[in-house]
């Protein structure tokens, strides 16, 4: 069996192309449309910006008040898994999650996340800078992530 791998996201390597998100919305949507995209980039007054999408979190919130079944974690890959088909719309899993890593779609009538482009994420591909890669997941990685985490929190003024 293959190793798990996750998106690593790193703040301090992103300059606010924007990229990952035209990507994102190109190869999901068939158009270019920020609004679209699974990823989004959140500008802390013009001092940094951060991309943000789906962590595929261990313990999912939006998986745990998914009545109908929509999301479910994958235990092979590690990823929170997205059946359109079962999606009512009742948008729970945006509330659940605690990043806002999940949008609604108003046209659609249901939810859109992160699915890392079935294990080769196209924000990882363009990503100019190395903001966004695909990396194996191991104690290194999750110790990196979780510092990264324990900054952004720290620069947005909330508790570690």
């Amino acid at each position: 069996m293959s190793k798990k791998k996750v998106l690593f996201l790193q703040p301090e390597k992103c300059v606010d192309c924007r990229n990952c998100q035209l990507a994102c919305s190109l190869a999901h949507e068939g158009v270019i449309s920020p609004s679209k995209s699974c990823i989004s980039v959140l500008a802390a007054e013009s001092k940094f910006s951060v991309p943000l999408t789906c962590l595929q979190c261990k313990e999912a919130a939006c998986v745990a008040v998914c009545t109908p079944g929509a999301l479910s974690k994958n235990q092979e890959t590690g990823r929170v898994d997205f059946d359109k088909s079962k999606c009512i719309g009742c948008r729970l899993c945006v509330s659940a999650c605690p990043f806002g890593n999940i949008s609604y779609s108003t046209d659609a009538g249901k939810v859109y996340k992160c699915d890392t482009c079935d294990g080769d994420p196209t924000c990882a591909k363009v990503c100019p800078t190395g903001a966004i890669s695909w990396v194996d997941e191991d104690e290194e990685t999750l110790e990196r992530k979780k510092n990264i985490s324990e900054k952004l929190l720290q620069a947005f003024g909330m508790e570690v």
